[in-house]
């Protein structure tokens, strides 16, 4: 087999045509330059030079062969190029698992600063709520989620990405909307309300509960995505409490509340599975935003 410097000392004698010419370009001495053609010869098979003492030119074979030659060398420096960047978290493969909810404020940026800084990054995207992006994390199906805790943080490590406030949503004629104030937990007594699965949206159930608890509302529905909590409401099956994010879904027949003391409960996570994060992870985790 011929080697990388073997191909580069052939292209450079068929490019100058001159034995001394090629070797100052590659700055070497003669000798070694001529005995590197020599080896190739035999690896290649075939003569691809015709030398004298006055003229150097290509055969047939070695017009053919230099093609493939600049091309095999082409490759080489890409491929060196490309391990370089895969190195460096540069360019590969980002499996990136998201909630409806999430995709609202935070995906779209972070995709857009992705394609910008990390062009050769390819990101398959994964819609899944939280307890299905931390099983992919576990099972290695996903690189990056963002989601809601609790989680293993034995095994998960993450990031708080984005904090915000929860809200309620209600009907666009509801008389909650008409009151003009912060809504209290009080308020809510004998509403109708649209709450979240314990299981599939653990989170937002968890924050309904805590927020409701001493108003004893009325649970007509079970839900866990956002966008269908908000569509429920539109119809006016009830009342629900939402991430204040949850305004960009631009949907019309309801209106958003304010509740009083909310402050900014609702976090959303980067989580990753620990000792797991490779270049382009943790290039990518560099670009997240980070509250404290």
């Amino acid at each position: 087999m011929f080697s990388l410097e073997q191909l580069n000392v052939f292209v450079a004698v068929a490019e100058e045509l001159h034995f001394r010419r090629a070797a100052e370009r590659l700055n070497m001495t003669q000798p070694p330059l001529s005995r590197q053609v020599q080896k190739l010869e035999q690896a290649v098979g075939a003569r691809l030079l015709e030398r004298d003492n006055r003229r150097v030119e290509l055969t047939a074979a070695g017009r053919a062969f230099l093609t493939e030659a600049r091309r095999l060398l082409a490759l080489a420096e890409t491929a060196g190029d490309l391990a370089r960047r895969i190195d460096q978290g540069a360019a590969g493969t980002l499996r990136l698992g998201f909630t409806a909810a999430s995709a609202i404020r935070t995906l779209g940026p972070l995709l857009q600063r992705l394609a910008t800084e990390l062009p050769d990054v390819d990101v398959i995207l994964h819609e899944r709520v939280t307890p299905s992006q931390l099983d992919g994390l576990l099972r290695g199906e996903l690189d990056l989620g963002l989601g809601r805790p609790p989680f293993d943080t034995d095994v998960l490590d993450s990031r708080v990405v984005f904090r915000e406030p929860l809200c309620a949503v209600v009907p666009g004629n509801h008389r909650l909307g008409a009151l003009g104030r912060p809504l209290r937990a009080a308020d809510f007594v004998g509403e109708r309300v649209i709450s979240y699965d314990p299981d599939r949206a653990r989170y937002f159930h968890e924050l309904t509960v805590r927020f409701l608890a001493e108003s004893h509302p009325r649970i007509e529905q079970r839900v866990h995505q956002i966008l269908t909590v908000v569509l429920l409401v539109a119809a006016g099956r009830g009342v629900a409490l939402v991430p204040a994010s949850a305004r960009g879904l631009g949907l019309e027949g309801v209106q958003y509340c304010e509740l009083e003391g909310a402050g900014d409960s609702v976090e959303l996570h980067a989580i990753w599975r620990r000792n797991a994060a490779g270049p382009v992870l943790q290039r990518v985790l560099t670009m997240l935003p980070e509250h404290r």
